[in-house]
């Protein structure tokens, strides 16, 4: 009986339910919508300002940067989806800022073939490897700089061949739709133009704001255009006008010769930087 009772005794304990935590213990662990790493911040921030400064001044190198650096911490699609609505506040006070000075000529023929480069984007985007295009992009881009450092155009020399144009204007519609690099290829066009800057900085405005438009519903489509790209997005947003205003007052005051020789300084880095994410980067 003694033994009968203490097997009476231990099931009933095991009937008994735990303990319920005391008052004292720690919250369960908040989901915050947004992207709370400060290293992704610690690049973000500066690729959000040499975003600005490429769409209202200095539209040929810079901004190429910006996924690149993002992508340090976050996937290249993830960075392309996070700069959308920062793009759209760009490209808005950009053309507002340069609105005097477009080459309408010029947009009525970059306009369509940029607009062809997204939709191959948006039909293949699956399919890509987005590293290996962003390799490529980065190849062309050190090529065309070499090209104008070692044989620079002569006053005199024509204009490049619209054909070329037209191939390099898709190729830059579509890598912008990849990772928002779609400024070599259309440089590497406009560059031997040798416009003033001004009329250089509102033509790639003009150009990469319908570019950039035509790619809301292929991301939302692509689902990259989710809630936590988008608060993240919004965290950003105030740097986006800072990046502008620095950029336009550089385009308004600088010397065209300076000018230039900053475009091959921005176009050699994110030449380099889009080989090595390419080919080298894990």
């Amino acid at each position: 009986m003694r033994i009968y009772g203490r097997w009476v005794l231990r099931s009933r304990a095991a009937r008994i339910p735990e303990a319920s935590p005391p008052a004292t213990s720690l919250p369960p662990r908040l989901n915050y919508p947004l992207i709370t790493d400060p290293v992704f911040y610690a690049v973000a921030i500066p690729a959000v300002l040499l975003m600005g400064i490429s769409k209202s001044g200095f539209g040929a190198g810079f901004g190429s940067l910006a996924v690149p650096l993002m992508a340090l911490t976050v996937t290249v699609p993830q960075a392309a989806a996070i700069m959308m609505p920062i793009l759209f506040l760009m490209d808005v006070m950009g053309l507002a800022a340069f609105r005097k000075h477009f080459d309408f000529r010029l947009i009525r023929f970059l306009i369509p073939l940029g607009l062809v480069g997204t939709l191959v984007g948006t039909l293949s985007f699956k399919l890509l490897d987005a590293r290996l295009v962003a390799g490529v992009v980065g190849v062309f881009t050190l090529l065309f700089l070499a090209q104008r450092l070692l044989f620079p155009p002569r006053a005199n020399s024509p204009e490049p061949p619209r054909w070329l144009g037209a191939i390099l204007t898709i190729t830059s519609g579509f890598t912008s739709f990849v990772s928002h690099a779609g400024g070599p290829p259309i440089s590497a066009y406009v560059i031997p133009m040798r416009l003033p800057p001004l009329v250089f900085t509102a033509t790639m405005a003009a150009f990469f704001f319908v570019v950039n438009l035509s790619k809301w519903i292929p991301y939302a489509w692509l689902g990259l255009l989710d809630l936590r790209n988008m608060t993240t997005s919004l965290a950003l947003l105030p740097f986006a006008p800072l990046g502008v205003i620095i950029g336009v007052r550089m385009a308004h005051r600088i010397d065209p010769v300076l000018f230039y020789r900053l475009i091959y300084t921005g176009m050699l880095l994110t030449g380099c930087k889009l080989v090595w994410d390419g080919f080298f980067g894990r």
